[in-house]
């Protein structure tokens, strides 16, 4: 979701330039002087005198999470702060991740215009008006089971993402606007100076707790829970409410505290599941004591590592249930090699590095944490798919534009989208009609609203966060917030009510991609694996297990 400059551009200003020419090195603005400074429990003081040692000033202090806010100046105050015994891990406080979409592609006909899907070519069912389109519902028996358990609204989902659209008509019946909190600021440029949200759209560029500029956050929430509304689409819990805890900003990136804060007052508010759908970087994957990082970039990464994981078993301690996408990569987690992508922020810094297992995607492969692969309109497991026998515990539908019959878009995941953002990127007409196959416009008495396929682990992980929701309701008992279901019992059912599936034969599973192949490895039993972890979810099994 990163915005960059075309390759074709940047060449063009290679070429002008003269080929022996360098470009000038781009001059990074003035950064922000904040650091989050992680401690050992117990020794906040002996941090904060780092801190002053080092000519910096404490802002603040966190002691649920155990960390400082810090402001400091100097090419080695990170360094000076870390080398303290007292510090775990240092990190400035700036974006530092993106959610991990992959939007659906058009498929065009042989003059170019796109192939409009055919009506006729989807399932007929009863329920909502576009039910007929989700394959996503019908492959976890979701139809099935919103008749026999569609979730209590005491139960609260909580979507920590991009924001969510709670205006848009099928999302607004379930959005519980008092407890959304949207805990980022938008930011108009990046640390070059460059356009990152682009211009404030709202006073203190903090833009309301029901609004969504990126259209990610409301897409998986839709998922969720959409209504039963006659109108458009039926999420996989669709009687649940849906709280906003936005960390994301408008360009789909992450800032690390506003993650931390989205958990924490997750736990303290009585939330029983959170979705996801991103992962905190600059690193894609985080290593302690990589040599080929600089000792202000290990404790970075040690900074991420440590932080995130404290707020995870902070709300996870308060009865939180937390699921998270796998990752958009094809790589398979247990054995990485090389990492080409970090760090990712600001853009242009990326450096080549090898790694191996001892690097990790956060949170995706932090403790206690139950990650989602995605699979496609077939069951197979998606060719963006990250995968580990270690680290995929569940499957659910994401979509694969690559994989089953009809358009390209429709094997992708049908959900809301905010209309104000199809707009701006032209994805409907002056008269609010869709211009592709891949936005869908549903009318029910008098109301509109839009629909968009995407395909993604981020799609794939709502759909396990439904199912979570669907047993919570069925098994929680009064607690904050509404009700409480021990997130290990959560775990446990759902692992229970998916359905196995085992590697394919043989475990090399090769892809075709246009015409070039791809080959994942497979390894695992039927009960759990590095495609699908313990099976794909289950929304029938989930509405009628027995406790």
């Amino acid at each position: 979701m990163r915005r960059v400059a075309s390759g074709l551009t940047a060449l063009a200003a290679v070429v002008a330039l003269g080929a022996c020419t360098p470009p000038a090195p781009r001059e990074r603005a003035t950064p922000r002087a904040d650091f989050l400074v992680f401690y050992d429990y117990g020794k906040q003081g002996q941090a904060e005198a780092a801190v002053e040692r080092a000519g910096g000033t404490t802002v603040s202090a966190d002691t649920k999470l155990g960390y400082l806010m810090a402001a400091g100046s100097g090419a080695g105050f990170e360094e000076a702060v870390g080398s303290d015994p007292s510090i775990v891990g240092i990190s400035p406080d700036r974006r530092i991740g993106y959610a991990t979409t992959r939007p659906a592609t058009t498929r065009t006909n042989a003059k170019g215009r796109a192939a409009f899907p055919d009506e006729r070519s989807f399932t007929k069912t009863k329920g909502e008006p576009l039910a007929g389109r989700q394959w996503d519902m019908r492959m976890i028996g979701a139809d099935r089971a919103h008749a026999r358990a569609p979730g209590t609204r005491q139960v609260l989902v909580g979507v920590i993402d991009t924001g969510v659209d709670g205006k848009h008509p099928d999302i607004a019946p379930n959005f519980n606007r008092e407890l959304s909190r949207n805990f980022v600021t938008d930011k108009p440029k990046d640390e070059y100076g460059e356009t990152l949200d682009g211009p404030c759209e709202a006073a203190g560029c903090k833009d309301p707790v029901d609004v969504d500029d990126d259209g990610h956050g409301t897409h998986v929430a839709s998922t969720i829970a959409s209504p039963l509304n006659g109108l458009g689409i039926a999420g996989v819990a669709p009687g649940v409410q849906i709280v906003n805890l936005r960390a994301g900003q408008d360009s789909g990136f992450f800032f690390l505290k506003p993650s931390l804060d989205a958990l924490t007052y997750a736990g303290d508010i009585g939330v029983d599941v959170v979705n996801m759908s991103y992962f905190v970087d600059p690193w894609l994957f985080n290593c302690v004591n990589n040599k080929s990082d600089t000792k202000k970039q290990q404790l970075e990464q040690q900074a991420i590592i440590t932080g995130m994981q404290r707020a995870l078993d902070y709300a996870r301690q308060r009865g939180v249930t937390l699921i998270s996408a796998l990752g958009n990569g094809s790589t398979d987690l247990g054995h990485p090699t090389v990492d080409k992508q970090s760090p990712g922020y600001p853009k242009g810094d990326e450096k080549d590095r090898q790694i191996d297992n001892s690097c990790v995607n956060v949170p995706a492969e932090s403790n206690g944490v139950i990650s989602v692969s995605a699979v496609g309109p077939s069951g197979r497991k998606a060719v963006y798919s990250d995968y580990g026998d270690e680290q995929t515990d569940l499957a659910a539908p994401g979509g694969d534009t690559l994989d089953g019959e009809g358009t390209q878009a429709t094997r992708s995941i049908l959900a809301a989208a905010p209309e104000h953002v199809l707009r701006a990127a032209g994805r409907i007409d002056a008269k609010g009609e869709p211009k592709g196959a891949d936005v869908v416009k549903d009318c029910t008495g008098g109301t509109c609203a839009y629909y968009q396929y995407l395909e993604g682990t981020s799609m794939a992980s709502p759909h396990a966060t439904g199912v979570a929701a669907i047993l919570v309701s069925r098994f929680g008992k009064p607690g904050k917030g509404g009700v409480d279901l021990a997130p290990d019992t959560v775990e446990q059912l759902l692992y229970r009510t998916a359905t196995q599936k085992a590697c394919p034969t043989p475990r090399q599973y090769v892809y075709k991609i246009f015409g070039q192949t791809e080959t994942h490895a497979c390894e695992g039993s039927q009960s759990d694996n590095g495609f699908y972890g313990h099976g794909i979810v289950d929304a029938w099994k989930a509405a009628t297990v027995e406790p």
